[in-house]
């Protein structure tokens, strides 16, 4: 979408935003998805006085779990048992959303790798080595791509 110069005069100043807060993802099976964020990412639920208070009730009722990576970022998972993509094929993005990324360190890029394949995680594409770094890609419960992705060794190797 184009913004009209009307719309370009009001825009935050740069560096408004400071960070990402949260993000909120829709997911069909809690469980599966707690067992995926949790137990395979390896992210941290928050439970009992973590959890935000906007959201108390609903992650009692088994509504809501709520997960937050190293560096602070809330990922919301929402139970919504009668999602379905549009098409049953995870490799057609069905989303707006491209995919969710993830830095590791370059030393503990391959344990990640040997993680998915333990918990047989359907990888979609890689691993794959750039200038960049190293990343594969692989699909959460719902079928949403989530990478894990690293910078490049130091030293190149």
């Amino acid at each position: 979408m184009l913004s009209s110069p009307q719309s370009q005069t009001a825009a935050l100043v740069p560096g408004s935003l400071r960070s990402v807060h949260h993000i909120a993802l829709n997911v069909k099976d809690m469980q599966a998805s707690r067992h995926f964020y949790g137990n395979i990412l390896g992210l941290h639920e928050l439970t009992g006085d973590e959890v935000p208070k906007t959201l108390v009730d609903l992650v009692a009722a088994g509504k809501v779990a709520n997960f937050v990576t190293p560096d602070g970022t809330v990922i919301d998972l929402f139970w919504e048992p009668e999602l379905s993509p549009p098409d049953a094929d995870p490799s057609r993005a069905f989303t707006r959303a491209n995919h969710l990324a993830f830095d590791i360190a370059p030393q503990l890029f391959d344990t990640a790798l040997e993680v998915l394949k333990q918990h047989q995680v359907q990888i979609d594409s890689g691993p794959v080595t750039r200038p960049t770094g190293r990343g594969i890609y692989f699909y959460d419960p719902d079928g949403l791509i989530i990478e894990i992705r690293c910078d490049p060794l130091p030293g190149g190797a």
